[in-house]
């Protein structure tokens, strides 16, 4: 099955069709994490975008239901050099291109992916399309100028749950098989001798591994839409407020923003890439759209209260401008060491603070799981 990439500014890749066969469309952009495509394509996140993995060989791996960020795959396409047709790994349970096209992902591989991703570095992320049933590429260019720019797009509440629920760490669905997440959580008996807070987490488009790392600090978690005004929130009576992760452009979420102005100072409240985005809105900030966004698993962060630097996992395409921030009431807590991007900010007097990166990782390094520690005690002193 023969397969084309179109991008808006009329470059075209030709290479070998995978998954799902058929057309799809959306912001093309790259990861370089080395592993994890299975969670990278079930992270609500990458709603409205194609992605390039630049790591050579991927699916060599296989899929299984453990791995799944969300309970599909929400990126549109997928675009690799080398798509393995064979799974090597015990824990497999499904070939990724049988994944795939259960999912109706179409893949695209067999390109010089190093040139594609040099492109976009280049020019900048921009609107293609992928498609193994159109063959006329000029046809598929003007496609892709057809498409919806993401700029000024709310795709938080297309992704985000429909209805309020609670999350069930019990139930086999929600587990992971890696033993390493559960390192440096607290101990069984430290959690019988502490008290279970309740968290309330907004769904902006929340990764199932935010979701375990919570109850694994001794939370109970209950998921509301994105929608939910602050006064129901409050209702519930929560320990602390989670603001998760997301599709977009944070702007149009301004449903969310006066839900946070509205509960700050009332309950602690965590946020989390595009939660921190909200969050900067909230305090009174901007938000930009990067060139190319930040996508993989291996950016170099500085957490500034400490002067230490950590690995971490991102994927964004929108920051926060620093210089917005009211420096008298906001701290700038982390910073991208690759591009300066503010990646972390805390209130100065209210219990509030937020990072851009994904500390949950999934795919990524495990450097930055102190923060939800953080969190409990925040919420711990708060009802002191």
């Amino acid at each position: 099955m023969q397969a084309i990439l179109a991008l808006e500014d009329g470059r075209v890749f030709r290479g070998q069709g995978h998954g799902a066969p058929g057309e799809c469309q959306g912001e093309v952009v790259f990861n370089t994490s080395l592993t994890g495509y299975q969670e990278i394509a079930t992270d609500p996140s990458y709603a409205g975008q194609i992605v390039v993995l630049t790591n050579p060989q991927v699916g060599n791996y296989g899929t299984n239901q453990a791995d799944n960020e969300a309970a599909r795959p929400y990126i549109e396409g997928l675009i690799v050099r080398e798509f393995s047709a064979i799974s090597s790994n015990w824990r497999s349970e499904q070939v990724t291109d049988e994944y795939m096209e259960r999912y109706q992902v179409p893949v695209l591989s067999e390109i010089d992916t190093r040139a594609l991703v040099r492109h976009l570095r280049t020019h900048g992320v921009m609107r293609g399309v992928l498609s193994t049933a159109e063959s006329n590429a000029q046809v598929l260019v003007q496609r892709a100028r057809s498409i919806r720019k993401m700029d000024g797009t709310d795709l938080a509440r297309v992704v985000s749950t429909k209805e309020i629920y609670s999350f069930d760490a019990s139930d086999s669905r929600n587990q992971s098989n890696d033993p390493l997440l559960d390192s440096g959580f607290l101990a069984t008996e430290d959690l019988q001798e502490r008290k279970l807070l309740h968290v309330v987490a907004y769904d902006f488009g929340i990764k199932q591994n935010i979701l375990r790392m919570l109850t694994r600090e001794g939370c109970r978690v209950t998921v509301v839409p994105a929608e939910t005004r602050a006064a129901d929130v409050l209702a519930m009576k929560p320990d602390g407020v989670f603001l998760s992760n997301g599709p977009g452009d944070p702007e149009p979420v301004d449903y969310a923003v006066r839900a946070i102005r509205e509960m700050m100072g009332r309950v602690p409240v965590f946020g989390i890439c595009l939660g921190h985005q909200l969050c900067g809105l909230a305090l009174g900030g901007r938000t930009y759209k990067l060139k190319f966004g930040h996508h993989g698993g291996n950016h170099p962060v500085r957490n500034n209260t400490t002067g230490k630097v950590e690995i971490t996992a991102h994927n964004h395409n929108f920051a926060v401008d620093p210089d917005s921030i009211n420096a008298n009431e906001v701290d700038l807590t982390h910073v991208d060491l690759n591009d300066q991007t503010l990646e972390g900010l805390r209130h100065k007097t209210l219990p509030l603070f937020s990072v851009q990166y994904h500390p949950e990782a999934a795919p990524g390094p495990h450097d930055s799981h102190y923060l939800f520690r953080d969190f409990r005690n925040l919420m711990e002193e708060w009802r002191g």
